[in-house]
């Protein structure tokens, strides 16, 4: 071997001890696993003094984008059409409104610190997204996975991340071009609304037919490399028009998912969803100028404010417009105030990857995320406390000529 490859075996050597072992202490702390990935990264990157453990920096880079197709892929393979389409009007209500109030809410924030249009753009995003990983992992350490109430939580997640994904499709889209109009807005969102429209209709027709094929082979190499194939391709084929490598591995995904064979996907894919994932937040932490942040602690503070009081309100009172009983409403609200996670940290590649954002952003959501990673679990087993049988909360309450009953409430 040469030096550069003895130096390349080297760099992943120390990503992968390192990672083992702040993962070791997240475990013995009862944190997330997150957590300890991004605070690998940010050991043994350039960034952090006396010198970088690392000696490529770059080859972190393209791991993250390769990381990026495996975590999205995986992510694609729970949404199968037919869960998506079973979403229902209430959890579809709840999430845009949630989502799209946050957006708004971080943009606007943004702009008030005198951030760039696009930073901005970006951390409003970064910050609408709450982690359906962080949430579902939470949730079934509670015992509540298989309460009716949950179904609508993981509902309302479904339809974040699939704004975020498009959201981010349309930002990149509208960035490379370098302005931002209401027709180029207009454009961006044609183009990725056709790209995920036509990819689902095109591809549930020949995707499905074809790895089930693959999977009666009966070889499970084959059958891997075919479903990679397909989530490959097509992540390339949306950065090619300008749309994120992670819309295309989403895609891929819940494109794979229809198949009869997605259980064998799912199962073949977790231990590569946790290398590769591993391998992204380490990567990511590693790429975090963490030096920029000093300058930021207050705008991280209020952005975690913003977010947290925004998504409470806004999904308590959209759950209670969807006529969500108040409990319900008010531990679906708690539930979904932390934001953050894996999406905030692809929105905030996907944004350092062309160049849209400035290189505090990257780090300021790192920070962000780790924040609210440590939040949340404090916030929802506070709003799940002393919980005793709950209603459906997709359950409409009898309409009443006066307000709801005190007990309601």
């Amino acid at each position: 071997m040469t030096i550069n490859e003895v130096l390349v075996v080297q760099d992943l050597a120390i990503v992968m001890l390192v990672a083992l072992g702040m993962a070791l202490v997240c475990r013995l702390l009862h944190q997330p696993l997150l957590i300890g990935y991004i605070l690998a990264g940010m050991i043994i990157g350039p960034y952090t003094p006396p010198t970088s453990l690392v000696a490529y920096p770059d080859i972190l880079s393209a791991l993250a984008e390769i990381g990026i197709v495996f975590l999205l892929f995986a992510v694609g393979l729970e949404y199968p059409l037919n869960r998506l389409r079973a979403v229902g009007r209430t959890a579809l209500v709840i999430a845009l409104a949630e989502s799209l109030s946050t957006f708004a809410a971080g943009f606007l924030l943004g702009t008030a610190f005198g951030f760039p249009l696009y930073d901005a753009l970006f951390l409003g995003l970064a910050i609408s997204v709450t982690s359906t990983v962080i949430l579902s992992s939470i949730l079934e350490d509670l015992g509540v996975l298989q309460a009716d109430e949950t179904s609508l939580l993981l509902g309302i997640t479904v339809v974040e991340d699939i704004v975020t994904v498009t959201l981010l499709g349309i930002l990149q889209s509208t960035a490379l071009t370098g302005h931002l109009s209401v027709d180029q807005i207009a454009l961006s969102l044609i183009l990725v609304g056709v790209f995920i429209g036509g990819t689902l209709a095109l591809g549930s027709r020949v995707i499905p037919r074809a790895v089930d094929r693959l999977h009666d082979t009966g070889l499970h190499e084959v059958y891997l490399i075919g479903i990679l194939g397909v989530a490959f391709s097509l992540s390339i084929i949306s950065s090619v028009i300008g749309i994120s490598v992670a819309t295309g591995a989403f895609l891929a995904g819940v494109l794979v998912a229809e198949s009869r064979s997605q259980a064998d996907a799912h199962r073949l894919m977790a231990p590569l969803k946790e290398l590769f994932g591993a391998i992204f937040f380490v990567s990511m932490g590693a790429l975090m100028d963490i030096g920029l942040l000093p300058n930021y602690i207050l705008p991280i503070a209020a952005f975690v404010a913003v977010a947290f009081g925004v998504k409470l309100i806004s999904t308590y009172l959209a759950a209670r417009q969807q006529r969500v009983a108040a409990p319900a409403a008010r531990r679906a609200a708690l539930s979904m105030s932390a934001s953050g996670g894996e999406m905030s940290i692809v929105v905030a590649k996907g944004g350092s990857d062309i160049g849209a954002t400035t290189p505090f952003v990257l780090p300021f959501i790192g920070a962000l995320t780790v924040v609210t990673t440590l939040i949340a679990p404090v916030v929802v087993r506070f709003a799940w406390r002393n919980r005793g049988p709950a209603p459906s909360p997709s359950a409409a309450e009898p309409p009443a000529a006066g307000p709801p009953a005190a007990g309601s409430g």
